[in-house]
């Protein structure tokens, strides 16, 4: 029982005292959960042996899947149509733009097309947290530039359900379970013809989109006229645990099968009630799952290769930023807003995390490929305070130059009104 309860507390003590710091801090709490993981990994050793961690990283995913039914809750037909512009224009060509330019960098440096196209679109993602985080802090939410990022990050959280359920298509060979055996889903799947399992398929997403539609209110009524909270939670993780197993079981993302889910109750009058019961959950998850890549960080290779890994990282950000702000100058963004859109998602996102464990466990990456990347978002994450920073000083310097413009002479008068 000692060694049972001594790993949950090391873990949710480091939690409780390093995320709030790094919230004081103005570093966002992700980087709160990558330093605890660095603390009790990396520096301390605290974390247990590699495979309990695996174990856990494993269990701490279904955060993700959490997070996309929350996000899925999110997106109201209505609000979506009034960004369509900004979400289609700046959204879509930052991704394609980003991905594009990254492969081709990767494939110029001898990577397979799958391995470029893969990194490319891991590092296409901004960190949402950390970005909205200091844009609510500074008050820049409503302007122009602001918009024009939350936009971008709504798009990005978005595209990661396409990007998750592309991956498997790039992976080269079949990778078995961790135990060695396949899923009884998969036995299933593959017994089946071809045309059969893409009907089960078919059939799997509809029944979703319907069980959403149609199924999920009358059983909430039923089940919220008990008046009994834990029963409202136990439906809410239901619903999300439920749908994510029917999705792995005929061989899609259980994240597709959440997202789905959570659009079809976005409308839905139990949807705050869905929000509050999930969130928490979603929340420890998500720090639990960032806590593991922290703790699963190989420092070695930075002390090992520090010229090559903090040039991979400067290069992403200026990729990025030279790719931002080209965009921010075709759509008409300027002076400040203009260099707020650049320098706030210059760096890679915590999503990136999630795509870049997903592809190791694909075999598309290298494991060591991925430890090195891992390293390579953590750093261009932890230098979006200093972007922001870099943000302020070129816009007080914009606002200082056009306060020293001198004012155009008018010669002509006319009466005032």
């Amino acid at each position: 029982m000692e060694s049972f309860l001594l790993a949950p507390t090391i873990y949710l003590l480091t939690m409780v005292i390093a995320v709030p710091l790094s919230a004081r801090l103005g570093l966002g709490s992700v980087l709160g959960y990558l330093v605890s993981g660095i603390v009790i990994g990396p520096v301390l050793g605290l974390a247990g042996s590699e495979g309990e961690i695996s174990d856990l990283q494993h269990f701490a995913e279904f955060g993700v899947v959490m997070m996309l039914f929350l996000i899925g809750l999110e997106l109201e037909p209505q609000a979506l149509w009034q960004m369509r512009k900004r979400m289609i224009g700046l959204a879509g060509m930052q991704i394609l733009g980003t991905v594009a330019a990254l492969t081709l960098v990767c494939m110029a440096l001898n990577q397979s097309w799958q391995v470029a196209v893969t990194l490319g679109m891991i590092m296409s993602l901004s960190s949402t947290a950390i970005v909205l985080q200091t844009l609510s802090e500074k008050r820049l939410m409503q302007t122009a530039g602001g918009r024009s990022a939350f936009a971008v990050l709504l798009t990005q959280d978005i595209a990661v359900i396409p990007m998750i359920a592309l991956m498997p298509l790039l992976a080269t060979r079949v990778v078995p379970g961790a135990d060695g055996e396949t899923q009884v889903g998969a036995d299933f799947m593959h017994s089946l013809p071809g045309w059969m399992a893409a009907l089960v398929t078919l059939g799997a997403v509809a029944a979703v989109v319907l069980i959403g539609q149609y199924l999920i209110r009358p059983l909430f009524r039923y089940v919220h006229a008990a008046r009994l909270d834990e029963l409202d939670t136990a439906l809410a993780l239901l619903i999300v645990v439920g749908i994510a197993w029917l999705m792995e079981f005929v061989g899609l993302s259980p994240a597709l099968g959440t997202f789905l889910a959570g659009v079809m109750l976005a409308g839905s009058e139990f949807r705050h009630n869905l929000e509050g019961q999930i969130a928490p959950f979603k929340g420890l998850l998500l720090g639990l799952f960032f806590i593991t890549v922290g703790v699963g960080m190989n420092f070695q290779i930075l002390y090992e290769r520090p010229v090559t890994v903090l040039g991979i990282t400067v290069v992403l950000i200026a990729i990025k930023a030279a790719i931002l702000h080209g965009i921010a100058r075709v759509t008409g963004l300027r002076g400040r807003d203009r260099t707020l859109f650049t320098l706030s998602l210059a760096q890679a996102g915590e999503f990136g995390f999630v795509l870049l464990s997903y592809a190791v466990s694909l075999a598309i990456l290298p494991r060591a490929l991925g430890q090195a990347f891992l390293l390579v978002i953590a750093l261009s994450m932890l230098a979006t305070p200093l972007l922001f920073i870099l943000s302020d000083y070129i816009s007080r310097r914009i606002a200082e130059e056009r306060a020293a413009d001198i004012p155009d002479v008018i010669e002509e008068q006319q009466p005032i009104i």
